[in-house]
């Protein structure tokens, strides 16, 4: 797998040489700095660390500090890392991650955090349509949940009823998305389709 950290920067359409118009998301798409890089034998698995964002010193731990030395770099805020890196992706410590390990028309993964939604009724999380209609002395139940157990027996509700609740700021990954378009001097990579989050949030982008 290789991987690097991005940033949402929104989404804007583009007109492909075919002449179709296609919907595309902007990340910024590192650069990353290779913090660590784990091995079977050190550490029971392959896997690449990255970082991403700069962070000031004095609201770092001495601890991040040492370890942001041994790569010869500044602090970074965001800290990942990708398992089972490629051979030829598999970089030194302390190297850059740029666009550049992917290709238009690659195919990729992006995982990112859903938008917050708040509290919402079962109609909006769950897709409930509501007990009954208006009609046979119904009224105001069209985004109730309807019965959600027994009185009698068994006098409780089963857990995982689904239920209102907190809905969204979650991880979610959209996989088979299509790298439309990179521009590698500004680090941008256009991906079609919608990507999780907000403008401005943390993606990781893998494959």
């Amino acid at each position: 797998m290789k991987g690097i950290i991005g940033k949402k920067i929104g989404m804007t359409s583009i007109f492909e040489a075919n002449g179709k118009q296609t919907a595309v998301t902007i990340i910024e798409a590192g650069p990353c700095v290779v913090t660590q890089v784990k091995s079977q034998d050190t550490d029971g698995y392959n896997a690449v660390q990255v970082a991403f964002g700069e962070k000031k010193a004095k609201n770092t731990t001495k601890a991040e500090q040492n370890h942001f030395a041994k790569a010869q770099t500044s602090p970074k805020r965001y800290v990942t890392e990708f398992r089972n890196p490629d051979a030829a992706v598999a970089k030194a410590l302390g190297e850059t991650l740029t666009c550049d390990i992917f290709a238009e028309g690659e195919v990729i993964d992006v995982v990112g955090t859903s938008k917050g939604k708040g509290f919402q009724g079962v109609v909006r999380r769950h897709g409930f349509s509501g007990v009954g209609e208006k009609t046979h002395g119904q009224h105001d139940r069209q985004r109730a949940p309807g019965s959600v157990g027994g009185s009698s027996y068994p006098s409780r509700v089963f857990k995982g009823m689904r239920m209102a609740g907190q809905m969204g700021a979650e991880r979610v990954k959209v996989k088979g998305l299509k790298i439309v378009k990179i521009f590698a001097e500004k680090n941008y990579i256009l991906v079609s389709g919608s990507v999780p989050g907000h403008n401005g949030s943390i993606v990781l982008i893998q494959k």
